[in-house]
């Protein structure tokens, strides 16, 4: 008989085959040799070296490990699996209110195939179904996103793409469910909720619109040194205001009562006094640096990348009306979303209905007529400020993609050369925080311009302030002592990262002033 080598058998154990001499030749795969490998030395357990180098970096795979929906002990895991649901039912529900209130048949079967494709989607989130190409609907971004998708995400799922991605394809597909409409592209299923919070937010409304009706002016006989400290001062107060305005974010607080909103939005001095130890990562005093230094330069442009309509835009308008009528500003431009965004987020539709309401509308109905004037005279400057250019509001449709802002020099550079002409750069809130910082597990004391990539090392990058109240789990800038800072947060309030308790003031000097390399791109207008 000959012998054919060792295989393994069925319980791992080591058999041999036989094969009778003069048999006929088996058929099939030939068998597998099995080594004992019981004389070399132990497998050794690698850590994979973080961050990634530059040319491993892509969206699928960020510069730290990415969040992900099966994550269980992360954010992201609760909402891919509670909380996108139940936005996309509340948005349903909206939608079908509006169906109800139609009495065009035609208006009402369009509708309803717009709520037919919710369902479907709701079914596909809930259903964890494998991500799509978007439909042509002739957005700007259907390219951008079908080309990521395809590159990065083919055969993934809502739960194991990156949370970023996937929760940003969830409102993509969202918007879908309109823009193939005949009648409804441009309705907008969070508009009500918007409205509704600010109409909410009285209190904090008026006691900005009372302090700020008139046109800042400072006191009789200040000198020279007196007027720059009040300058600072009431900067360094403004920009907490605008900071904590961020607390309202209606995607994670749906079923939030007056009273808490009340809380959120308190805007008194000593509210502010009191927060401010709750800035763990805090460049407050280079920020005003920096703003002093562009008015020692005759004033510049300043942009806002704005996060939420309401409340928030309102904050944002305060304080850009003080960047202009300090000199700190000459022209500001806001950077808003093309079409409804993680629920909250700042349309056109939101811009011109906040400035109108302001000046012509009856929203706050137990408001005095003092109140009301001061609200009518503070929204009449803004409009002015608009017409006479010093506030401009762009839409591009870069902020609506699934990519981070590492990939906005490469794949909008029209909107990086556009940026880098800024002096200052506010990215505003959560959602552009984790998009600036690729929304990963970097440490804790990951140094500011060294998490944003791009945004701070490539050539003509601007500076960059990120305002932002912590409601994720990306948490970066806090220092060299930052991760221990963090592991205390952990074990002495778990759920400090969702809380928004805490903020982040960070600032990135960017490389301004350098020659942007050209590059051949598809030039997709602002506005």
């Amino acid at each position: 008989m000959s012998h054919v080598p060792a295989t393994s058998g069925p319980n791992g154990s080591e058999s041999t085959i036989v094969a009778a001499r003069g048999s006929p030749p088996t058929t099939g795969a030939p068998p597998r040799v099995t080594l004992h490998l019981g004389h070399l030395p132990g497998k050794t357990n690698i850590s994979v070296p973080y961050p990634r180098s530059p040319s491993r970096v892509d969206p699928n795979n960020p510069p730290w490990p990415a969040f992900r929906g099966y994550h269980r002990y992360s954010f992201a895991h609760a909402t891919m699996g509670v909380r996108l649901p139940t936005i996309l039912g509340k948005a349903i529900d909206d939608a079908s209110r509006t169906l109800n209130e139609q009495s065009s048949e035609d208006l009402i079967v369009d509708l309803a195939n717009c709520l037919e494709r919710m369902d479907q989607l709701m079914v596909d989130l809930s259903g964890n179904a494998k991500l799509r190409p978007i439909i042509d609907d002739d957005e700007a971004d259907v390219a951008l996103w079908n080309k990521e998708i395809a590159k990065y995400f083919q055969g993934k799922d809502f739960m194991n793409a990156p949370w970023l991605f996937a929760e940003a394809y969830k409102y993509r597909r969202l918007h879908e469910c309109f823009s193939v409409s005949k009648y409804w592209k441009g309705y907008d299923v969070f508009y009500r909720q918007k409205c509704d919070t600010f109409s909410r937010s009285a209190e904090a409304v008026f006691e900005l619109s009372m302090r700020f009706a008139e046109p800042f002016k400072h006191a009789a006989n200040l000198s020279d040194a007196e007027r720059l400290e009040a300058d600072r001062l009431m900067f360094l107060e403004l920009t907490q205001v605008c900071l904590w305005g961020n607390s309202t974010d209606l995607s994670l607080l749906i079923n939030m009562t007056e009273e808490q909103i009340k809380s959120l939005q308190s805007t008194g001095g000593d509210h502010l006094a009191a927060t401010e130890k709750n800035i763990l990562g805090n460049h407050l005093n280079r920020l005003w640096e920096t703003v002093k230094s562009i008015r020692e330069k005759t004033g510049g442009r300043i942009d806002f990348v704005l996060d939420n309509a309401g409340f928030e835009l309102y904050c944002d308008c305060v304080y850009a009306d003080f960047l202009i009528q300090s000199g700190l500003a000459k022209e500001i431009r806001f950077h808003g979303k093309r079409y409804p965004w993680f629920v909250s987020d700042v349309t056109r539709k939101d811009w011109e209905w906040l400035l109108n309401t302001m000046v012509y509308g009856h929203l706050f109905p137990k408001a005095t007529e003092v109140e009301r004037e001061s609200l009518r005279r503070l929204g009449d400057r803004w409009k002015q400020y608009e017409r006479d250019g010093k506030w401009v509001y762009e839409q591009h449709p870069f902020w609506c993609t699934g990519y981070t802002f590492w990939e906005l020099h490469s794949e909008a550079p029209d909107l990086f050369l556009h940026l880098s002409h800024s002096d200052l750069v506010f990215f505003k809130g959560d959602l552009n925080h984790r998009k600036l910082t690729y929304d990963c597990h970097a440490p804790a004391s990951t140094p500011f311009d060294v998490a944003i990539g791009p945004m701070a090392s490539a050539a003509g990058a601007p500076r960059i302030c990120s305002l932002r109240t912590v409601k994720s789990d990306v948490v970066v800038g806090l220092g060299e002592e930052g991760d221990l800072i963090a592991k205390k947060l952990d074990d002495e309030e778990p759920g400090w990262k969702i809380s928004g308790k805490y903020a982040v003031v960070l600032l990135s000097e960017g490389r301004p002033g350098e020659k942007v390399p050209l590059r051949i791109a598809r030039q997709i207008p602002l506005c």
